[in-house]
């Protein structure tokens, strides 16, 4: 079966950067699995994966403007101590959810000092480019449900099983009352 908008497509990847580093992989764990066409992955890599096949293996970059965008240094702000809960530490590399004009945000601290903390907006991948092995392993049709609900996790529900999971997770709606939801 060809990948295609509303299929379920199940790959594995491997992602590293320029330097080949490491910087994710789904070798050893589960593989990834999504429904194609609907925003789930990044859109330059949704189009690298049109119209491949159940076996297919393939090599692609993602140019950094085309993955998490390029660094913007105007992403990069001092703030007040004051802003942060004095209640704990705070270290290099924590992350806190911030209130921006444009929403809620994540920033990742950058440097500590004993007035000022200074934080970054970009995503920890902004600037670099992204080179992914994948493999697909599996596509198939999505079924009205997962269109509807998405992909259920193991662990989750995301339609109605009215209280019978004894396949697993039920698949959702239940209101957590399946055994394996969380």
């Amino acid at each position: 079966m060809v990948v295609t908008k509303n299929r379920v497509v199940t790959i594995n990847y491997t992602l590293k950067g320029d330097h080949e580093e490491l910087i994710d992989s789904s070798l050893g764990t589960d593989p990834l699995q999504y429904i194609h066409g609907t925003g789930y992955l990044l859109p330059k890599l949704e189009e690298q994966l049109e119209g491949k096949t159940s076996g297919s293996t393939f090599h692609t970059v993602l140019a950094a403007k085309d993955g998490y965008g390029e660094y913007n240094p105007k992403l990069v702000a001092e703030v007040s101590r004051d802003n942060f809960d004095t209640d704990f530490k705070i270290e290099v590399g924590m992350q806190f959810q911030a209130e921006t004009p444009q929403g809620p945000q994540l920033v990742t601290v950058k440097k500590v000092t004993d007035e000022k903390i200074t934080v970054d907006a970009n995503h920890e991948l902004a600037g670099k480019n992204l080179h992914f092995d994948i493999e697909v392993l599996d596509v198939r049709d999505a079924t009205e449900s997962e269109l509807q609900n998405g992909l259920s996790q193991a662990g989750c529900c995301g339609s109605s099983c009215e209280g019978d999971c004894s396949a697993g997770c039920c698949g959702g709606g239940c209101g957590g009352s399946c055994s394996n939801c969380s």
